[in-house]
Parts: structure tokens; sequence; C-alpha cells
């Protein structure tokens, strides 16, 4: 279940990477109208790129919620795949079990059988693999937390209401989905040996490399905003320098991918329920990272040409 899950949510946003290319929609919308194309584009676009269609038809904006609730994801992350990972770390010290309710969930959500899951069982690298994870996943939660409360700084951007619910929804998936990947014996607090393999420290190298890039950019957007003093001297938009933003325009977008996938080499680059997470976060971000070039590129007469939008050299 989790699988088609992630696949029907990454197909979703590849389909609409694919009509944003139609020449009507392809570019600045200009003034969203209450059509059909109108509507699609409210609800890709959020933050400065929704600002860039002007002057919205009252009933678009009557879903509106403030940009700067992107904490709230965070809050519901660091809070819910926190509790995850203590019962992680009682199922790896005490040998407890996770509790009943929540085996039986993941059972239905990864459609767990004895006669599958018997290979697995033994497995330690397996499950020392999902329980780094799920620190990886929430350590990222709680960086990103700090950044939105400490760093960023918000101008009067919103984001739909749809998107707004889909990201509370999207932490507390996710974080079930790294559980799933525990074998059935494990979760019950059997069979909870330990392997560590060179693919962990490969994954824990590459999402440090990449977390500490993404900081940095989220720095370098926020000094746009900060006169010599430190202090906030104006919300608009500027063009960004330093860092990956010499090669691509939305660098924190490509360093969620990096991060992603050193999960993914985590697991041992073999589990695919959770490529399919990579690949449906490539074409989230890369839906988002369209929009913000197009909008550079619109706005800034002189921005750099040599920019990719989000992969650098490639696209």
């Amino acid at each position: 279940m989790l699988a088609v899950v992630w696949l029907a949510l990454a197909a979703c946003f590849f389909a609409a990477l694919l009509v944003l290319q139609i020449p009507p929609l392809k570019g600045s919308p200009g003034a969203l109208s209450l059509n059909l194309a109108g509507i699609f584009q409210d609800l890709i676009r959020y933050g400065k790129t929704k600002a860039a269609c002007g002057q919205r038809p009252a009933f678009l904006q009557i879903f509106d919620v403030p940009k700067r609730w992107f904490y709230h994801f965070y809050i519901v992350s660091v809070t819910w795949n926190g509790f995850l990972l203590l019962l992680f770390v009682q199922c790896v010290v005490f040998s407890r079990p996770f509790p009943s309710w929540l085996r039986g969930f993941l059972d239905v959500l990864d459609g767990a059988k004895e006669d599958r899951d018997v290979h697995r069982s033994e497995n330690g690298a397996e499950f020392l693999s999902a329980f780094l994870v799920c620190l990886l996943l929430w350590v990222n939660s709680c960086r990103r937390l700090k950044e939105c409360l400490h760093v960023s700084i918000y101008s009067g951007g919103v984001i739909h209401l749809a998107q707004y619910c889909f990201g509370l929804f999207y932490y507390v998936l996710v974080g079930l989905t790294v559980l799933c990947q525990v074998p059935a014996k494990s979760r019950e607090g059997k069979a909870r040996s330990l392997a560590i393999c060179w693919y962990h420290v490969l994954g824990l190298v590459m999402f440090c490399w990449a977390s500490v890039h993404q900081h940095r950019c989220h720095v370098v957007l926020a000094n746009l905003r900060k006169d010599k003093s430190g202090k906030v001297s104006s919300l608009d938009h500027s063009v960004p320098f330093g860092d990956w933003f010499e090669m691509v325009s939305c660098p924190h977008y490509f360093a969620e991918l990096l991060i992603y996938t050193s999960m993914a080499v985590t697991f041992g680059f073999y589990n695919l329920t959770w490529w399919l997470v990579v690949t449906y976060v490539f074409f989230n971000q890369a839906l988002s990272a369209v929009l913000c070039h197009e909008y550079y590129l619109n706005k800034f007469k002189h921005y750099p040409k040599h920019r990719k939008a989000y992969i650098p050299f490639i696209c």
C-alpha cells in the first residue's frame, strides 16, 4: 500500500510538471482566474511565485494561510517522528515491542506476512538502517524547525490550505514509511541484533554534507533581507549569490533531494519503497524549483543565465 501511495504522489507531481509546460500555462500566468488553469496554478504555487500572479479572485484567497506556517510541519514532524524514534530506542535497548496498535497499523500499510518476512527478521543491518533513517529524519526536522523560527525571514507570502494540510500529513506518513521497513519480528522486540555496514557510514556522511549546504542556502536567503548590522531591512526578493546559488536557482531544493537520497543510501540502496519516496521528493521539489526559476528570470532582467533551476549543470 505504501509503495502505491508514494508512486501515486510522485506521478501527480510529475503530471503537474508536464501540465506546466503547456504553452498557455508556462511562465508567469498573470492574474489568476477561476477557470481550471487558474485553479491549477493557485494549487501549485506558493510564496513569491503565487504573489507574482498579482491580484487573485477573492474566492481563491479564502484558502490562503501564511507561508510562515511552514514551521507547523516541523513541529508535527519533531513530535511524531520523535515519538517513533523513542519507540525505536526502547526496542533496541530494552527489547520492548512496538505498541500493538502501531504494529497492526504497520502490517496494514505494508501488508506484512510472516512467510514473506522470515528472511528479513535476522537482518541486523536492515534493522539498524531503519533506526538510523528514523534518527536522521528527526534530526533534519529539528534543524528545519530551528531554521524556520530563527533563520528564515518570511514576507507576507501565502500557501494554499490544501498544501498546508498535505504538509502536515506528509511528515506523519514518511515516519510510518520508515517503520514499515522494520522486519515484523523486530517490531515485536525480537531479532534486534545490529550490524554496521559501509553504506550506513556513506549515508551519514552524505546526509551531513547535504544538510550543511541546505543550511547555508537558507542563511544566504535570510541575509538578503538584512542590513550590515544584521537587522531586517527589507522583505523584498533579491538575487541570491554564494554557495550552490552560483550553479542553481534553488539549491535548497536540490539539497532536500540529496538528504532523502542519503537516507536511501543508508537503507543500503535496495529499498524500493524509499526510492519511491525519493522519486516523490524529486518531482515535488522540481515543480517548486521550476516555478522559482521562472520567477527569477521574469523579475530580474540581469539574472545569471548560466544558472539551472534545480540540479547543477543539468536542469
